[in-house]
């Protein structure tokens, strides 16, 4: 979450005045995240988050709105979009997309625990089966292609080292195929900031804009990346096997992707060293911004490529028959 694009109070009270929401208290931009323009909204009537969408086509946006509505209708805690007065989720405000929705109670972790990550993991599952039966459809933005392409921008600005290894990882991942793997609904973006605790259990999962249709198993792999990964990259084994264990009881992991898993853990680890460093290098212009450091994701990448077969002997050791 970022601000890109200002909003004053004047604005903002003209937005407002389509909902039901009250008079106008305060409101914040929120610098955390990299993406889309946030801000905190207090009303008379409650607590709420005003999203821009900076960074998508507008016909791509309703698929997040109500992916957001449809999880909410059936329990899982996303964060629930404000409808206005005429029953529209999804608005615009100073020429961008925009939606109001509820501000979920609680703070993200730091520093996940084992109980945290079976939370995780078993929220994950109930996303993916919650999701089944979601009308819309929307492809990854950030697949092989954006990988491809950005990489090819990024090769000049990069030490010799460093390219050569983006080389081979974009090498590595073209020449796999991945058909006949369960697909769906996926988050793509579960890092440990987007989803909140409060007295040590999860009340939401936030910021769904990167969500798509793809390979549950990458969703699952970007997860246990970010929070069972410990300082010098290497996968705590209990935080792991908590995530595996919790996620398999509700939706049963299948073989196949038990042998995609290594490659999926590479894979979901590129895809977030890619954006770190187009955004490092490229930086983009904004109020309120945060660049997200891209050695922190390249410690994961090194380790998951030196070390396949410990990743495959926890998945074992969590998915026993």
């Amino acid at each position: 979450m970022s601000v890109f694009t200002r909003v004053d109070r004047l604005a903002l009270e003209h937005f407002l005045a389509r909902f039901d929401s009250g008079r106008l208290l305060s409101f914040k931009g929120i610098s955390e995240g990299i993406e889309n323009t946030n801000y905190f909204v207090t009303t008379e009537r409650g607590e709420y988050v005003l999203t821009l969408i900076e960074q998508w086509e507008a016909d791509e946006v309703p698929y997040f709105i109500e992916l957001m509505h449809w999880l909410a209708e059936r329990g899982l805690p996303s964060a629930r979009p404000i409808p206005d007065r005429e029953g529209h989720r999804l608005h615009t405000l100073l020429g961008r997309p925009a939606a109001l929705v509820e501000r979920l109670l609680g703070e993200s972790t730091e520093e996940p625990t084992v109980s945290d990550c079976r939370q995780v993991g078993a929220v994950l599952a109930h996303l993916h089966r919650a999701s089944d039966g979601f009308p819309m459809h929307r492809d990854d933005r950030r697949g092989m292609a954006w990988r491809q392409q950005v990489a090819a921008t990024l090769y000049p600005e990069l030490d010799a080292a460093t390219a050569a290894v983006l080389r081979d990882e974009i090498a590595h991942h073209a020449a796999r195929s991945w058909n006949g793997l369960p697909r769906g609904v996926v988050h793509a973006d579960l890092f440990p900031d987007n989803v909140l605790f409060r007295n040590g259990a999860i009340t939401g999962v936030i910021d769904f804009y990167y969500a798509c249709n793809d390979l549950r198993v990458y969703d699952l792999a970007i997860t246990v990346n970010q929070w069972c990964t410990m300082t010098d990259g290497a996968l705590s084994r209990d935080r792991v096997l908590a995530v595996l264990r919790a996620y398999h009881a509700v939706r049963a992991l299948e073989p196949a992707e038990r042998a995609a898993w290594p490659d999926m853990l590479r894979y979901g680890a590129l895809r977030f060293w890619l954006s770190r460093l187009k955004d490092k290098i490229f930086p983009k212009d904004g109020h309120l911004t945060t660049i997200k450091d891209p050695d922190a994701i390249k410690v994961i990448l090194m380790h998951r490529r030196d070390n396949a077969g410990a990743a495959t002997a926890l998945w074992d050791e969590a998915v026993r028959v």
